[in-house]
This record gives structure tokens, sequence and C-alpha cells, in this order.
């Protein structure tokens, strides 16, 4: 069976490995998708998102790195996925997810898997992990390694 595991990812933090990791050892497939949102410009680019994903993710031999723009629905049904993967991070996030499951079932029988987050990442979103870093804070517990440098290597070039 194939999920597909939907997102901004700009960054990928922790929490979204955390949901990776979990989804994958769930499913025989796993695709995380990056959506492309042209009227929001991300810190990284789609591409440098796509290839932080493939550089995260490489030990998992069953998830593919991919992008889509349009519906949700859409993109899975050319991806033979009738699951989407959503991590929760709290009460919050739950009330704005139910409403996209739903909408997503009724338009195309696509069901929604709600995963919690582990504690120890429940606070973690990549807007928080950009403003800490932007204002010179240490986002390395927070973030892969590879992120950590490359998010650095980006704030110091914006600041230029």
């Amino acid at each position: 069976m194939r999920a597909v595991y939907p997102g901004s990812f700009d960054p990928v933090t922790n929490g979204h490995l955390d949901i990776i990791g979990r989804s994958a050892g769930l499913f025989d497939d796993l695709v995380v998708a990056v959506l492309v949102n042209e009227s929001k410009h991300g810190l990284f680019s789609i591409e440098e998102r796509l290839d932080l994903l493939g550089e995260v993710t490489k030990s998992y031999g069953n998830v593919r790195i991919a992008s889509f723009q349009g519906l949700l629905v859409d993109f899975c049904r050319t991806q033979d996925a009738s699951i989407v993967v959503k991590g929760l991070r709290a009460v919050s996030d739950f009330d704005y997810e139910l409403q996209m499951a739903q909408m997503n079932l009724g338009l195309a029988g696509v069901e929604t898997l709600f995963m919690p987050t582990s504690p120890a990442n429940s606070f973690i979103s990549s807007s928080l992990v950009k403003d800490v870093a932007k204002w010179g804070g240490d986002v390395s517990r927070h973030v892969p390694e590879v992120v950590a440098r490359r998010l650095a290597d980006r704030l110091r070039r914006d600041q230029r």
C-alpha cells in the first residue's frame, strides 16, 4: 500500500523525519510530497527542499521524494496512493486537518491517517525553526545536521 505525506518542508525538521520514519514502517511505499505554492516564497527553493529531503531520507528504501502543484487528491491519483499521512502537533492542527481530510475523502475517496508527533518534537515547526535561526539561535537539536548547515549558510548569505 502506498501513502503520501505532503507538506512544504521549508525546511524539513526532526518532527517531519519522525513522521516519515514511522510512516515508512507502516506502508510499502511512502511518497514525501513537497507542495509547490507559487503564491508563497519559501526560504528554500522547491529544488533545495527536494534535495534536502532526499539526503535525510536516503536510509529508507521505500521513501520517494516528489513535488506537486494543485489538489493533493489529484497528486494521490497520479501516485496510485489512497492514503494521506498528516502529522499532528497539537489540537489546533487537528481542526484544520480534519476539514481537509473530509474534503479529500469526499472528492476522491482518499483516506487520511493522523499521526501525532512524538512528544519531543511536538513544538517544532519549520516557521519556528526559521525564526530562531534568523536571530542566531541554535536549532541543531530540531533539524538534521545538513539542514542546520544549509539554514545557517542561507541566512548568512541573505544578511549580506
